[in-house]
């Protein structure tokens, strides 16, 4: 099982149904839509996640289950690690 940290920028691996904060409308989020990790539920098996758009303004707040994440690396590892 994955554990990931606060503040952890994540990627959906499934399509999960959102209330947009805003408008309170259903809404889609794709598999690949990005987002942060503010806390986690039930021994790291659920994940509250902010999502947001490019200019940094949250349009729907999930708690969503850690299989359903995939964490953003942004650094390679060393081939020898």
């Amino acid at each position: 099982m994955m554990t990931l940290h606060e503040y952890d920028v994540v990627a959906l691996t499934d399509g999960i149904q959102a209330i947009h904060k805003e408008t309170s409308e259903p809404i889609l989020l794709r598999p690949g839509q990005v987002g942060t990790i503010l806390m986690s539920f039930d021994d790291d098996r659920a994940y509250l996640v902010d999502f947001a758009d490019a200019q940094g303004n949250t349009y729907a707040m999930e708690t969503v289950s850690s299989e359903k994440l995939m964490q953003l690396v942004y650094e390679p590892l060393p081939a020898y690690a």
